[in-house]
């Protein structure tokens, strides 16, 4: 009798955890399932971004981190008040920078007048020769003393390593006639340009490179894995315009979710949406080029100083604490060692605007400009229209 009690209890004790179980994985089911219905109600009425490649909303950067957010503004008010971050040399004529990026076989209908035009990558849409060709003879007849342009991860035929070599054929081994503008990959070029101040020539030192961080199948062009960054040691020390299809970054942001990633991500970093490489960034801080065009980023195009300082720095060791994988997003909002981080960068971007506008200090001359400069409209397929959209740098 005994042994039929336990026996029974046994059963119902099993069969009660089995329904327990089960119950729990249909309540989880049902969390996510919920979950997943509330960010599609977000996404549709404009809260949260659909994915990595759009613009944050002001809901995201609260999910993500509040401090962050409000360090970011800071952070850019600060680089309004402390102005320009270098001189051009004086008594010489300036260089005028014409950047063009991401026109995907399109054509802006106005580009300002300039004296070099550079290209940052995404030439074509489709990767082709005669895509490749057709955009090559269009920035070839446009009236600048010089031209430069990388490839970026669209530009397939420059890329031997794309399969597009493999599954094309015969066809894709024609050469292309670059037609006086200069392809850059992994090289060094300096540029001559007249000084029409006090005669003579002035030079610039240009290095270009269209690596980019993986982001497509094998018939994208001029990929790299996270692991193997080929940023290191790469970029020389001499380099004045660094061009670039990938922008940098503070930090690749990796999660274990695909949907709390489109909840969370934000956009941190150099104009970029955190798409951009560290590797690159930690390069940017050795080499320190007055300029650097990039693209490949649609949303994050524009213009942004750089000064090299303990203003920058505190605020890239913010977004790297902030974005680093173990960091929960209860840990997020209520980060107080990261508050060290935006208080250091405070102190100093004040420090620098209080010598700048209130001691007439001279500013820094040792910074630099970093140029986003996309010019298709998001990720609609078309080009942005109005005075901007192509940017302009005099060095």
């Amino acid at each position: 009798m005994v042994s039929k009690m336990t026996n029974l209890l046994s059963t119902l004790h099993l069969n009660l955890l089995t329904l327990l179980s089960n119950l729990f994985s249909h309540l989880t089911s049902l969390f996510f399932s919920l979950l997943s219905l509330t960010h599609a109600l977000l996404i549709v009425l404009g809260f949260t971004r659909p994915n990595q490649w759009e613009p944050p909303t002001f809901l995201d950067s609260l999910l993500y981190s509040p401090l962050l957010h409000l360090t970011t503004n800071l952070y850019q008010t600060l680089l309004f008040l402390r102005g320009h971050p270098f001189h051009p040399p004086p008594h010489h004529s300036r260089i005028r920078v014409v950047c063009l990026s991401d026109t995907h076989s399109l054509r802006p209908p106005s580009i300002p007048r300039g004296d070099l035009l550079i290209h940052a990558g995404d030439l074509s849409a489709t990767g082709t020769f005669d895509d490749l060709q057709d955009q090559i003879s269009w920035l070839s007849s446009l009236p600048f003393r010089h031209k430069v342009v990388v490839g970026g991860n669209h530009d397939c035929f420059l890329d031997r390593a794309s399969s597009i070599h493999r599954t094309r054929g015969q066809k894709e081994k024609r050469k292309l006639d670059w037609k006086g503008v200069v392809w850059l990959q992994d090289e060094l070029t300096t540029l001559e340009f007249e000084d029409r101040e006090v005669g003579g020539k002035r030079k610039l030192n240009i290095f270009g490179s269209g690596w980019v961080r993986r982001c497509g199948g094998d018939d994208f062009a001029f990929q790299y894995d996270d692991e193997r960054p080929p940023w290191e040691g790469r970029i020389p020390v001499e380099t004045d315009v660094l061009v670039t299809h990938c922008p940098p970054v503070c930090l690749p942001l990796f999660l274990s979710s695909q949907m709390w990633e489109m909840l969370t991500r934000e956009q941190k970093g150099h104009r970029d949406l955190l798409l951009g490489c560290p590797s690159l960034l930690a390069e940017l801080w050795k080499v320190k080029p007055k300029l650097h065009v990039f693209g490949h980023v649609h949303h994050g195009a524009g213009v942004e100083s750089v000064f090299f300082d303990e203003c920058q720095a505190a605020y890239e060791g913010l977004v790297l604490r902030t974005a680093a994988v173990e960091m929960s997003m209860l840990k997020r909002w209520f980060d107080f060692q990261g508050l060290k981080y935006a208080l250091s960068m405070l102190r100093y971007g004040l420090q620098s605007v209080l010598w700048k506008w209130i001691m007439a200090g001279p500013a820094s001359n040792n910074g630099g400009v970093l140029v986003n400069a996309g010019v298709m409209k998001g990720n609609t397929g078309r080009l942005r229209k109005g005075r901007g959209t192509v940017k302009v740098v005099d060095l």
